[in-house]
């Protein structure tokens, strides 16, 4: 069985928009551990996450390192234009504030950019009260540079979705960089569908020869491909089992995409 990379003797809380998931490797390192949280609609996530201390298996005797994944909004930042200092006038530029919250960020070395993003203080703070070493990183991380490496096969361009918790991500890679990386709305399939072929209208692709590769909780998935083949004949679905060779990971039920990419890949 192959080896989870990266995560030995961490932590993982992956805390989504209206999700929560604690997960650790196992001590050989060859298997996850995951355990998913019912949460509490009409209450916070921090005190879902107080709530869960009390009842969580995998946080009544917690690691002390702890790797924190978002699931929210980013600002993307071209590497040579990020200013630490001046990244929260940025960020709340983009993303107007609606709570009290810390502006945090992820250098993503090989795509020359720096992700930035935000976490509820209150959240941050029960992390803090419970974790010696945290380590906080945005979800969309390990798939953009999966997916940016998987870019590299074959000569023709690719456009990439991932959809979660009713988001979808487009985004499309040009040499080191990216060529376009956006969010929507994909609550509704006829919306998603709408979005994908306006992003890739606008970057000019190739209906006959140029690929487009969508992956996650798709909704009405057979409806959408049926639809996006009529003007992409190369439209396919990532199916993470075949993506990453039947690992083990791929398995557990309910464990979203990112969160399989970051094991097995690593980040």
């Amino acid at each position: 069985m192959p080896e989870i990379k990266n995560t030995k003797q961490r932590l993982t809380i992956r805390i989504g928009r209206s999700t929560l998931s604690f997960s650790q490797p196992t001590e050989d390192g060859t298997d996850v551990l995951f355990e998913p949280y019912v949460v509490k609609s009409g209450v916070s996530m921090a005190a879902n996450l107080r709530e869960a201390f009390k009842t969580s298996e995998l946080l009544m005797n917690p690691l002390k390192r702890v790797r924190v994944v978002l699931d929210t909004d980013v600002l993307m930042v071209p590497i040579e234009y990020f200013d630490e200092k001046r990244m929260e006038k940025m960020f709340f530029h983009t993303y107007p504030k609606k709570e009290q919250v810390a502006v945090c960020y992820n250098v993503q070395t090989d795509l020359n950019c720096v992700a930035v993003f935000a976490i509820n203080k209150d959240l941050r703070l029960v992390i803090d009260d419970h974790f010696q070493d945290v380590n906080i990183v945005t979800a969309m991380s390990s798939v953009w540079h999966h997916l940016y490496y998987r870019s590299f096969t074959g000569n023709r361009n690719k456009l990439y979705a991932y959809f979660h918790e009713k988001r979808l991500e487009i985004f499309s890679f040009q040499q080191n960089r990216f060529k376009f990386c956006n969010s929507f709305d994909a609550s509704r399939a006829h919306d998603s569908l709408y979005f994908l072929l306006y992003v890739w209208r606008q970057l000019q692709l190739e209906p006959e020869h140029d690929e487009l590769h969508i992956v996650g909780d798709i909704p009405d998935q057979e409806w959408l491909v049926k639809e996006l083949k009529k003007f992409v004949q190369n439209a396919y679905v990532i199916n993470p089992v075949a993506d990453f060779n039947r690992h083990p990971i791929t398995e557990i039920n309910s464990m979203p995409y990112d969160l399989q990419t970051l094991y097995i890949k690593g980040r």
